[in-house]
């Protein structure tokens, strides 16, 4: 992580300064010191909000220190840059959905597990809208940061496992599992960024509707698919 104080030193860098002998004494109170771990989390949802509502391109550092009611240099020393900042956003972007899902995946039915999936997404976008906007969203630096392909692949290959032993019961061959593990959880991700603008029917229906489109898909499934039009290849 590039530039950033991991102590708990004072950043007087939002201070009133006290006033000189002689002079009129200010009617503002001397705010408190913020420590640097203090400044690092203010910074960080100051960038949080602007990289939900404007997107990376449209944010600026002047805008982010402004808010903050500091320098620029101040965010530099924190993050290195805009960057360095946007990159630790996303990060604990992922891994508040990664452990969201993991967490869900406690165990139990097959259908269950599915339904606990489908639910930690959809309470992620609910409960952190501003983080989910930001996953979405491609960015200059999501090669270093990863992106949100990356994640669903990641909550894919736990889906994988679920899979698996449900093919091997119904005698499909669990080698497909990725391939359908990609696609029951991109239809979640897909579905959950309409609902997250539309917000309606309620989060219960829709997840009762995901799990039972992939439900029933899984129970209707052929062995072999084949195709029935012309095209073969």
């Amino acid at each position: 992580m590039v530039g950033v104080p991991t102590d708990d030193r004072a950043d007087y860098s939002d201070q009133d300064i006290s006033p000189k002998p002689g002079t009129a004494p200010t009617s503002r109170r001397a705010r408190r010191r913020m420590t640097g771990k203090e400044r690092r989390e203010q910074l960080l949802d100051i960038g949080r909000s602007l990289f939900a509502e404007r997107g990376f391109e449209a944010t600026s550092v002047e805008e982010i220190a402004h808010k903050a009611g500091v320098s620029k240099p101040v965010v530099y020393e924190h993050f290195g840059g805009k960057e360095g900042l946007y990159a630790v956003v996303v990060d604990r972007e992922m891994r508040q959905l990664l452990d969201m899902v993991t967490g869900a995946l406690t165990g139990g039915h097959p259908r269950e597990l599915l339904e606990q999936a489908a639910f930690a997404l959809l309470d992620y976008i609910e409960q952190y809208t501003d983080g989910f906007r930001i996953l979405v969203r491609d960015s200059p630096v999501a090669q270093s940061t990863g992106t949100f392909a990356s994640l669903i692949s990641d909550i894919a290959t736990q889906v994988e496992d679920i899979l698996g032993r449900e093919f091997k019961t119904r005698g499909f061959d669990p080698k497909l599992s990725p391939l359908y593990a990609q696609a029951l959880v991109g239809m979640v991700a897909l579905t959950g960024q309409w609902w997250l603008n539309v917000r309606k029917p309620k989060k219960a229906e829709v997840a009762a509707h995901l799990v039972n489109l992939a439900w029933h898909g899984l129970h209707g499934m052929e062995q072999k698919p084949r195709l029935i039009g012309h095209r073969k290849s």
